[in-house]
């Protein structure tokens, strides 16, 4: 069967097989071969998955045993801290300043960090030096905004997004620096600097800050930080872009 999955990824980077098999340093028809559904040895697995810059699992699903995605999937896992506001100031600034091609941040209101000047100056400065900066606050007037709010205890969740959208405005208009709304249920605010995330669990009766947040890190084979920036993807295109 076709591997559609590499076929596409190949397509959205311009690489022909001749590129890509120059790229790699191997026989053009050895990726026409990858291309129909032959999985390559894991070394050339690897090398694929770096040059178009997705994840060996994505393109291969099957290629790894359970108990090799368990334990690479465990490898992902930096740190965990028990409470958000138990994870260090100066993490937060050098997780987002050492990214170099992406930032993501998906909450509800995350009034903390549009609070937090040297945050929006580093979300400045890393989209003039050409990263990708999108930020995705909950709607306000969205019924499960309003819920969070009576789960949590929040006497007003949309109070707070509206003063996040406040904070934020000197960031509005900023090239590479990009806003949406979402109306989704939110499981987990998650937070991206390239193949990094902090990931703030949500916890039925408990305000976000004192909930726990996962420190991770992409590692080749993988399938945590992949499901959660999937998850990232789906509410991006689903949330309405604010002009």
């Amino acid at each position: 069967m076709p591997n559609e999955r590499l076929r596409t990824a190949m397509l959205e980077r311009g690489l022909t097989p001749t590129a890509l098999a120059e790229a790699l340093n191997v026989d053009p028809k050895s990726v026409e071969r990858w291309i129909n559904g032959r999985t390559p040895y894991r070394r050339h697995r690897y090398a694929v998955a770096a040059q178009l810059g997705v994840d060996e699992v994505y393109l291969w699903p099957d290629a790894l045993s359970a108990d090799q995605v368990a334990s690479a999937s465990e490898s992902e896992i930096i740190n965990i801290y028990p409470h958000r506001w138990t994870v260090p100031s100066e993490l937060w600034r050098n997780f987002f300043g050492n990214a170099e091609q992406e930032i993501g941040v998906l909450v509800y209101s995350g009034l903390f960090l549009s609070e937090d000047a040297g945050a929006q100056r580093i979300f400045r400065e890393k989209a003039d030096a050409g990263a990708r900066v999108r930020i995705m606050l909950g709607d306000p007037d969205a019924e499960p905004v309003a819920q969070r709010a009576v789960d949590e205890g929040i006497e007003s969740l949309a109070g707070k997004i509206k003063n996040a959208l406040v904070m934020y405005r000197p960031l509005f208009g900023v090239d590479r620096i990009e806003f949406r709304l979402h109306r989704t249920v939110l499981y987990n605010s998650i937070y991206r600097a390239d193949d990094q995330l902090l990931i703030n669990t949500h916890i039925y009766g408990a305000p976000a800050s004192q909930a726990p947040v996962f420190h991770l890190r992409r590692v080749a084979g993988g399938g945590m930080v992949t499901t959660y920036l999937d998850s990232f993807e789906q509410v991006w295109d689903s949330a309405t872009p604010m002009d």
